[in-house]
């Protein structure tokens, strides 16, 4: 009689591991895909909603009044008509109030980011005593309210012969803006490598030339970012203006409008005419400085 061997653990058929159902991983997906949707659907109607506004102005500063009042402020208008534009940016001399507006944040937006780089950089870079409490002064800074500044505000401007002046008002708002950009630079300064600096001070380089042909160059797209907030943020800026700036030859555009909008409380057209007419330099600057704005924030996200 023979007998055959046991087969050995090598001569035993591997057996081959299991693989996944393909019903998991179609489900898998159909909820990945089901999920995306989800999210695109809910920031596309979170996008209308903010769209919607700035089309209500959009289609009503150029809509006859006969059409408003046949058609109400959601209809299309037929026919566009630039008269309640018109009539609005020559009955408040229009031209002034952009001017002064202009003027006034682009002063603000650079003095302020000049003002934050320096600060920054003595802060983060020269590592200067008590670092950590200057931050937490700055940050302080930036978060109290303009309410509960206006008053020694309004006295100081007074007392030095600044008040009813664009000059002054630059100076207020553009130290009240760089605290956030000092704190947000120095953030950013204060993980500068050391070596390049060092490298730089074996080479005979003065703290200037550190500053000028190092930092600032590393540094540019962060400052762009800030020159655009800066800039937004004073444009739209409507209280210390307000106070600050009572004569109409210093209004601003957003004060304008406020101070005006009772006029034009019983003509709708002439209320999105204005709303238009003051909107539209902030969109057109943000719409031009929209790559520079984007790239600042790319490159400061991946740093």
């Amino acid at each position: 009689m023979t007998t055959t061997a046991p087969a050995s653990e090598t001569d035993r058929p591997t057996r081959e591991p299991r693989q996944k159902p393909e019903r998991t991983n179609r489900s898998a997906r159909s909820r990945r895909g089901i999920s995306g949707w989800t999210i695109l659907i809910l920031l596309a109607g979170a996008a209308a909603l903010m769209i919607f506004p700035f089309w209500l102005a959009l289609i009503n500063a150029f809509k006859p009044s006969a059409e408003y009042i046949a058609d109400g402020p959601i209809g299309i208008p037929t026919e566009l008509d630039f008269t309640a534009i018109i009539d609005f940016w020559i009955g408040v001399n229009f031209n002034q109030k952009l001017l002064n507006s202009v003027i006034l944040s682009g002063s603000v937006a650079l003095i302020a980011a000049t003002l934050s780089l320096l600060s920054a950089f003595a802060i983060g870079i020269g590592r200067i005593k008590g670092r950590v409490w200057i931050l937490a002064v700055f940050m302080l800074a930036f978060t109290i309210p303009q309410e509960a500044l206006v008053y020694p505000l309004f006295v100081l401007s007074r007392e030095l012969n600044l008040y009813d002046s664009l000059l002054g008002v630059t100076i207020i708002l553009a130290v009240l803006q760089s605290a956030f950009g000092t704190y947000m630079l120095a953030s950013v300064l204060g993980s500068f490598p050391m070596e390049v600096l060092e490298a730089a001070r074996l080479d005979g380089a003065s703290r200037f030339q550190i500053l000028r042909l190092i930092v600032l160059p590393l540094t540019r797209p962060t400052l762009a970012v800030l020159v655009t907030f800066f800039f937004i943020w004073t444009w739209n800026d409507f209280f210390l203006p307000l106070v600050l700036l009572p004569s109409a030859s210093n209004q601003t555009v957003s004060v304008s409008l406020g101070a005006l909008s009772g006029q034009y409380t019983s003509d709708p057209t002439a209320l999105a005419a204005a709303s238009m007419a003051g909107i539209l330099p902030a969109l057109i600057f943000f719409l031009l400085f929209q790559r520079t704005l984007m790239r600042g924030v790319n490159i400061g996200a991946i740093k």
